[in-house]
């Protein structure tokens, strides 16, 4: 019985063994550091102010949750798209850290994306953020308490390092932009046209295997 279902499990094993083989550097991904992260992770590079990224929140939201448990999902904002200026991008960038520690942070992302690129409300200060998280059911002097933290100003500038270290890289040429482990970027060009989402999300678990 045994020797039985180690057979069947080796068979559900192997169309995914020989989808991973068919992934190729320079084709699928590509290298865009020498060594892996710490901790197993995905990270998107995105804007709100991106359309793109609007429309692959879906695929993000599928992937994240789709992780096997020790890895993890990072959104790392950016402040580089010439909606705004790099100071108003960095103030979001501080309010999804925000977002990130608030029960309501799905909903939170969600009201960013479409205060911005729907009723293309600016939110260039602080408190059209505050206004904003509260109109979703957030707390308002928990938002202005942590946007002037050290913690989250820490965080917010750790985003915007780890933007710097892959654009001098090269590795950044553009958003929605996934690195996996810190040394493997998705170039989506080279996935399945007619199978995209599942082949895009079949490719991030794959990177997650490398070293």
């Amino acid at each position: 019985m045994k020797k039985f279902i180690s057979m069947i499990f080796v068979a559900l094993l192997v169309p995914f063994a020989s989808q991973a083989a068919d992934y190729k550097e320079g084709t699928h991904y590509s290298v865009v550091n020498e060594k892996v992260s710490a901790k197993p992770e995905v990270r998107e590079y995105f804007s709100f102010y991106c359309p793109h990224c609007l429309r692959f929140e879906p695929l993000m939201k599928d992937i994240a949750k789709s992780l096997p448990a020790g890895s993890s999902f990072e959104k790392n904002h950016v402040d580089f798209l010439r909606a705004a200026s790099p100071e108003v991008q960095f103030n979001i960038t501080k309010a999804l850290v925000v977002a990130m520690q608030m029960p309501q942070k799905e909903t939170l992302v969600a009201a960013m994306f479409d205060a911005i690129q729907v009723q293309r409300k600016p939110l260039a200060s602080t408190a059209e953020l505050r206004k904003l998280f509260e109109s979703v059911g957030a707390d308002g002097e928990k938002f202005e308490k942590l946007m002037s933290s050290f913690g989250v100003n820490s965080k917010a500038k750790q985003m915007k390092k780890f933007q710097d270290e892959m654009t001098r890289k090269g590795a950044i040429t553009g958003v929605p932009t996934i690195i996996v482990n810190g040394k493997y970027k998705v170039e989506a060009g080279g996935l399945d046209k007619k199978d995209f989402l599942n082949d895009y999300k079949n490719l991030v678990l794959h990177l997650l295997t490398l070293k």
